[in-house]
């Protein structure tokens, strides 16, 4: 690739849907913008790899620069700032806080959850020692001052892939959904209100039933939510196909990049398993993981990724790139796969002392029946995205919960105000 990792997701189209990851932290008390905005700008010194703006080279390609202009920090609005505008100087994020919110909005081209954590974890860790003039106990939070870790801004090469054939490869059959839902909230603009909800539940309760289940945190979510769209889907459809993101890091070597660079595992559930016993499900389910993150499964599928970026690379202009990327893209282009719904896990870090002035976070982007969960301390949670505003599936997903053991707390609905890019188009 002749570019950076980290400028690919930049030529996606934005037509319908955001490329950009809102971070929402409910802090316990109202949230100081002058403390926010200092501790901010003390954070990103910890992340020079985002603190950047976006240039366009002479081949038309996506160029990521530095850029040491303040990162604004702002009152939370109805209309957002675009990511890459002139009105947040030139950066590829920007913060904004209302009452005990915190939102930290950054381009996705910059990598995934697991990558932006530390960086939300540091933010706060500022945060707190500036408004409460105190020194948290967070070993786990990278502070300002700190040496980044080996290969911290190391970026993957299609070398480090394996070119062995895979041990499985995924069925072409297309993954059913909820049509008219998803249909009406692109096509017609007065039903499409973007929303999220945030379903709380206690560790220690899923981990009781995840474990007598032969389940993980993961493959859990899957079954309920796999369970809660049997309740909807219209009869003709006899599967229902999960999909998460597994990131690559690990597998290739470097464990702390922040780069983001995922191959995705999918689950098919045939409606009438759905009906067997949670330990079966539980197996099924974590045996598919285990089969499709094996090297030779994953690799293949993120070689194919690069292999589409090397292809960028051989068209000439910003305005052919971003045409071949909206024909091609694995994501949105013809040949893109996906679920009946996406579930994603970034996986517990320890916040330390901090989650003691943390109410949740959450991570927030587009997607209908779209979960993105997260942990802290003795909490999970689940970040329950729609395109539209109904309260209908999260009560079925939480009565799923209720029925294994597992209640649960529900904050929402919030708007999902997601900005876009503004950046050369070209």
């Amino acid at each position: 690739m002749k570019y950076s990792v980290d400028t690919y997701r930049l030529y996606q189209d934005e037509k319908y849907f955001s490329h950009v990851v809102r971070i929402h932290v409910r802090m316990k008390d109202e949230v100081d913008i002058n403390v926010l905005d200092k501790a901010v700008n003390t954070a990103i010194k910890r992340y020079p790899y985002f603190a950047v703006k976006v240039t366009v080279d002479e081949d038309g390609g996506y160029v990521l620069v530095p850029n040491d202009k303040k990162i604004v920090v702002i009152p939370t609005a109805d209309k957002m700032p675009m990511i890459g505008s002139s009105s947040i100087n030139d950066h590829l994020l920007f913060v904004d806080c209302s009452g005990k919110d915190i939102f930290f909005n950054i381009s996705h081209t910059m990598c995934g959850g697991r990558g932006f954590q530390p960086w939300v974890m540091t933010n706060i860790y500022e945060y707190v020692k500036e408004k409460y003039n105190v020194e948290p106990v967070a070993p786990e939070v990278r502070k300002p001052g700190s040496d980044l870790l080996p290969g911290e801004t190391a970026e993957p090469t299609m070398d480090m892939l394996t070119t062995e054939e895979p041990i499985h490869k995924r069925k072409t059959q297309k993954a059913p959904v909820l049509g008219m839902d998803y249909l009406r909230s692109v096509f017609i603009p007065i039903s499409r209100d973007p929303n999220y909800m945030v379903v709380t539940v206690n560790q220690q309760d899923l981990l009781k039933v995840s474990k007598a289940n032969d389940s993980s945190v993961l493959s859990l979510f899957f079954i309920m939510f796999a369970r809660t769209l049997d309740k909807v889907f219209p009869e003709k459809d006899r599967v229902i196909v999960g999909e998460a993101a597994h990131n690559l890091r690990e597998s290739v070597g470097l464990p702390n990049t922040h780069c983001d660079f995922l191959s995705h595992v999918y689950v098919y559930y045939d409606r009438d398993s759905l009906n067997d016993d949670l330990e079966k499900l539980g197996t099924k389910t974590r045996g598919q993981f285990i089969l499709q993150t094996d090297p030779s499964v994953s690799h293949a599928q993120v070689r194919k990724l690069f292999e589409q970026y090397e292809e960028i690379d051989k068209v000439h202009g910003l305005k052919a790139k971003r045409k071949y990327m909206a024909k091609h893209s694995l994501s949105t282009g013809k040949d893109a796969q996906h679920g009946s719904f996406i579930c994603n896990y970034t996986g517990l870090m320890d916040w330390g002392e901090l989650a003691d002035y943390v109410e949740f976070f959450v991570f927030v982007i587009e997607g209908h029946f779209t979960i993105e969960i997260t942990a802290m301390a003795d909490k999970i949670y689940v970040g329950f995205m729609q395109l539209i505003n109904t309260d209908k599936y999260v009560k079925l997903f939480r009565e799923e919960l209720e029925k294994v053991g597992i209640p649960s707390k529900l904050d929402g609905p919030f708007p999902k105000r997601l900005p876009k890019h503004d950046i050369p188009r070209k």
